[in-house]
């Protein structure tokens, strides 16, 4: 049953780590204490400081081998060795997995049966016995220290393998008695040898003795290790606990312990592999994180597509690392074609709204260059249109994991019988949109409010772009441009001003989105004056509809009936477009 459970000794707790009775869990941090951090804590025992309750999970029955666990660290190497070796769990028998306290037994375990190597001061980063010595803990039995002396009373220190000979017992060049730490394991009530016998050998004085033995009860009688015990076998669970009990400083998110659970069970280097994803969708204007990507993983291969530790197993984790290189081409493939639709990471106000995008080019293995092969012009045309509508009438938001689950019922009722049901190489928009439950026919009242949306506003170019599909795009060479120019906003007689004022004016039914050339060519010209040079030579029909311009007086003085005008062609064409 859950809760706190009798304490432990430091001795019972390290013969556990040595039976692997200790665990740690793939999502937590890898051993991060300098080695001062680790002497202090020695420091802190022998004064009888508390060291802070322990939480541990019990780890039984189908939970041992739905994760991978890894086992302690006990030779640390700054740099080179930092990594805990993973432990095959499913022949074994039930065992905790430490979700608080890691970084406390790591140093205990270290100090007690392994040894540190840090980096000596200006020597080379590569790995030698030179540059990084190994150190083992050694504590100095000659005396204690005052505080005003030193931070501990206790000199627990790791020492130079060349000074110390690896021995348990010496004296240094300055008359200094030091006991090497690891070795009072074998020394208590040992019927052959013990530390009465260790002591007479060496022929230590009494001052020694007594804070040897004060080591010897600290290790093996004091119960230090204090724990409460969490037996629910739900990982969901233990994780929450985990980042609860972790949320000082900057706290981790869910996605971030999951992230680590996903990468700590690749072979390959899976921290840099998506990291230079991640930078490199950055540097084509979208700012995703980590979170887009295990969305990915999910809706690309998993029925469920909530963030759940139990959807993160190891035969998941594994299927995404055997489709790694395709699943990373077609997620940079995506951002190419959001970059050609013009969108960034302004406009693109919903990430999730581009994951059944990426599951058709994914499934379909398209997995380069969709946004610029001829063969797939109408597709892109098609899927831009169905995209901006996603985003203008925000079907994404609120409640992401119901409308994704039901999305992808377009391309598959049952993932894990196949990925495309219905063969054909069609990206299935309107299939998708039937699936969507939130989505129905929208009301006059709707599309009003949207062609109020303000000018340079996150759904402003997604409503323009929509309503001026021809213009290209894939440069960013556009420019959202007031009709009515802005400079002559004050202009407007009082009555205008009072009956529409600025947020009309600075709205959609004042903005038309113009080729960047021809938009400076405008500049500050009265609409009525640029429409007659545009259309002193050419089709002028054709250019007010493709402007979608009124056929009416168009000077500043006419704004009121202007305004009524292009608002029922903006709202009969929105309407027309969205409503697919």
């Amino acid at each position: 049953m859950s809760g706190f459970q009798s304490p432990i000794t430091i001795q019972q707790a390290i013969d556990k780590i040595i039976r692997q009775e200790f665990l740690l869990p793939s999502f937590q941090r890898e051993f991060v204490w300098s080695s001062e951090q680790v002497e202090k804590l020695f420091d802190s025992i022998m004064k009888y400081y508390p060291i802070s309750s322990m939480l541990f999970w019990k780890v039984r029955g189908d939970s041992k081998s739905k994760f991978r666990f890894y086992k302690f660290l006990d030779k640390y190497i700054q740099y080179h060795k930092i990594h805990n070796d993973p432990f095959e769990t499913n022949q074994i028998n039930d065992f905790h997995s430490i979700l608080d306290g890691q970084q406390r037994l790591t140093a205990l375990y270290i100090g007690l049966c392994g040894s540190y190597a840090y980096k000596e001061y200006r020597r080379s980063y590569s790995y030698s016995e030179w540059s990084f010595p190994t150190r083992h803990l050694y504590l100095e039995i000659s005396k204690t220290y005052r505080e005003e002396e030193s931070d501990k009373e206790y000199n627990f220190l790791f020492i130079d393998k060349a000074v110390s000979k690896e021995v348990d017992y010496f004296v240094d060049d300055k008359s200094r008695q030091w006991f090497k730490v690891g070795r009072i394991l074998s020394l208590h009530k040992s019927d052959d040898y013990d530390l009465d016998d260790f002591t007479e050998e060496h022929q230590l004085p009494k001052s020694c003795k007594k804070i040897l033995r004060k080591l010897d009860k600290k290790i093996h009688n004091e119960p230090f290790i204090n724990f409460y015990e969490e037996d629910d076998q739900n990982p969901d669970k233990a994780v929450n606990i985990f980042i609860r009990i972790n949320s000082g400083g900057t706290p981790l998110s869910f996605a971030d312990i999951l992230f680590s659970i996903t990468i700590a069970n690749w072979e390959k280097d899976a921290r840099t592999e998506i990291n230079n994803v991640v930078d490199s969708i950055r540097s084509k204007g979208f700012n995703i994180d980590k979170n887009f990507i295990l969305r990915s993983f999910l809706y690309l291969y998993h029925k469920d597509v909530r963030f759940k530790v139990t959807n993160f197993n190891n035969n998941f984790i594994q299927q995404i690392e055997d489709n790694w290189e395709n699943i990373r081409n077609s997620i940079i493939s995506l951002f190419d074609l959001m970059h050609v639709f013009g969108l960034n990471d302004f406009t693109l106000t919903s990430y999730n709204a581009i994951l059944p995008i990426l599951y058709y080019l994914y499934h379909h293995s398209i997995y380069e260059d969709f946004h610029k092969k001829k063969q797939f012009k109408s597709e892109r045309i098609k899927i831009k249109q169905w995209l901006l509508c996603m985003i203008v009438r925000r079907v994404f938001g609120g409640q992401p994991d119901t409308v994704l689950q039901q999305s992808r019922k377009a391309f598959t009722y049952d993932i894990e019988k196949e990925y495309i049901t219905d063969k054909n190489d069609n990206f299935p928009n309107k299939e998708i949109n039937k699936e969507i439950k939130r989505i129905s026919d929208v009301s006059d009242d709707y599309i009003d409010d949207l062609l109020k949306t303000q000018k340079d506003t996150r759904y402003c170019f997604s409503i323009l772009a929509l309503l001026y599909p021809n213009l290209d795009y894939k440069n960013n060479d556009f420019h959202q441009d007031h009709l009515h120019p802005a400079a002559k906003y004050d202009l407007l007689t009082e009555q205008d001003k009072k009956e529409h004022g600025w947020e009309i004016y600075n709205s959609i039914l004042n903005l038309q989105m113009l080729d960047a050339n021809e938009n400076m060519s405008k500049n500050d010209m009265d609409l009525l004056d640029w429409v007659i040079e545009e259309t002193s030579v050419g089709n002028k029909k054709m250019f007010y509809e493709n402007h979608i311009i009124p056929d009416v007086d168009l000077s500043l003085n006419n704004f009121s009936n202007f305004i009524a005008e292009r608002k029922i062609l903006l709202r009969n064409k929105l309407k027309t477009i969205i409503n697919i």
